[in-house]
């Protein structure tokens, strides 16, 4: 198998796109369990692109049910470098607007119960992230967005919380004073995985809703969020094809490629045998 570079998370039909050949479903175990589910890898612009669907097919994991660990962990064994999250969200700003697309350059976590490190049981590392998501990354997300037809806006603070249901009205008000731009479910842990296994992450976030806040809209509801979606998939699927295509352009070794180069601390000699051999394909590089 080439290596897999790039990678898409999101939906299931996201890979229901044209042009996507040498289809195959490959099923990667993982020291943290397996993923949501199949990967599904394809032949793209001459490119072997990968797919994971994050909720399963047929959307069969909730939010704080997804092994994060296990999908990102997945991703990098494959040499997953570059990493487009496709993902939908509310909105609590008033210029980003349902069936906008935002990428996000902060991340607020707000969740409660998930795993969100690979780094623990004898082997610990602090990366920095101060910058959630990559520049680079972020740059080249939207441009492609545009170029296929999409109202982008670049910026803002992406709101992570628990789920699986939607905000109440006194939540949606606080996060808005607290200057939150759009509010998800799924994006912490996965940009913090993705940042520990240095892997190049930015976020694709469709605005489907004004969440709950807004005096004269209706508050979210699944059908609203399913019909924006539906609406917008040709646009993501346009924007992953060029993304691809042009990858020669804006793809490179940008600083999220070495976020673990000073970050582990546990002493070399204090590392479990099994840990070292678990955590390789993160971590080989800087112990051996």
């Amino acid at each position: 198998m080439s290596n897999i570079e790039f990678a898409v998370i999101g939906g299931s039909g996201l890979y229901e796109m044209a042009g996507l050949t040498e289809r195959e479903a490959l099923l990667v175990d993982t020291p943290f369990g397996r993923p949501s589910d199949e990967i599904m890898v394809g032949t793209l612009y001459g490119r072997r692109v990968a797919f994971l669907p994050r909720h399963g097919r047929g959307h069969v994991l909730n939010p704080s049910e997804v092994p994060y660990r296990a999908n990102i962990f997945a991703l990098k064994t494959l040499g997953v470098r570059y990493i487009v999250a496709v993902s939908a969200c509310g909105s609590l700003r008033e210029d980003y607007a349902p069936g906008h697309i935002v990428v996000p350059d902060q991340l607020f976590d707000h969740t409660k119960k998930r795993a969100t490190s690979f780094f623990e049981q004898g082997l610990v590392a602090h990366v920095s992230l101060a910058h959630p998501f990559s520049p680079e990354m972020n740059r080249a997300i939207a441009h492609c967005c545009r170029a296929a037809g999409g109202t982008v806006h670049e910026g803002g603070t992406f709101i992570t919380i628990e789920g699986p249901r939607f905000s109440t009205r006194g939540e949606s008000v606080l996060y808005r004073q607290w200057d939150m731009s759009i509010i998800g479910m799924t994006t912490s842990p996965e940009a913090f995985l993705a940042a520990e296994a240095e892997i190049a992450y930015g976020v694709m976030a469709h605005v489907t809703d004004y969440d709950v806040w807004h005096e004269s809209e209706g508050p979210v509801t699944v059908e609203m969020v399913i019909q924006t979606l539906q609406k917008n998939t040709q646009i993501a699927q346009d924007a992953i094809g060029r993304l691809v295509r042009t990858m020669d352009d804006w793809a490179g070794d940008f600083p999220a490629h070495h976020t673990l180069k000073d970050a582990i601390l546990t002493h070399r000699s204090h590392i479990d045998a099994q840990r070292r051999q678990d955590l390789a394909p993160l971590v080989g590089k800087y112990l051996d």
